[in-house]
């Protein structure tokens, strides 16, 4: 038996924050494994001791988690209404994973100083590049959204309860 969604429901809206959220999280995930522990550039709080940067780390990487898993659930909750619409769905991934990173580089590592990509260095050419990285994973997920602006669910009319 057939049943309407409620109108305040957006399909698009719906995949793209799904998106988004994933997105954010699998940036946090990259930048946790990759830039924390793998290479030991910095910490997510480097401003005091190393136990409070591992603590900070692990805060982070419990975020990141938890933007994921928000993801997936409302991806899970699309499914179960047959509203998955994938394009926007990976536009939303690319511009929260680009907005993350670009919130990252210019308010975490300028603004607050909260750490910086690598010490001891110059800083220049990795923040230029961490940013243009983001800003590139931004435009192509809003390239992407804007060029299925007028995508709709697949299975629209087979919407059920079940």
């Amino acid at each position: 038996m057939a049943s309407p969604l409620p109108p305040s429901r957006s399909p698009r809206r719906r995949n793209l924050l799904s998106g988004a959220l994933f997105g954010i999280g699998v940036a946090a995930f990259v930048d946790e494994v990759v830039f924390h522990q793998l290479l030991q550039w910095h910490h997510f709080y480097d401003r005091s001791t190393t136990a409070a940067g591992l603590f900070s780390d692990g805060l982070f990487h419990a975020f990141g988690w938890f933007a994921v898993v928000a993801g997936l659930f409302l991806f899970a909750d699309l499914r179960r209404w047959h509203e998955v619409i994938l394009q926007p769905w990976a536009g939303g991934v690319l511009l929260g994973a680009g907005a993350f990173q670009l919130y990252d580089g210019t308010v975490q590592h300028k603004l607050m100083g909260l750490h910086q990509i690598r010490y001891e260095v110059d800083l220049l050419v990795y923040d230029t590049v961490w940013n243009a990285v983001a800003v590139l994973l931004m435009l192509s997920g809003a390239v992407l959204l804007w060029r299925t602006r007028a995508a709709v669910p697949p299975a629209a009319d087979a919407r059920t309860d079940a």
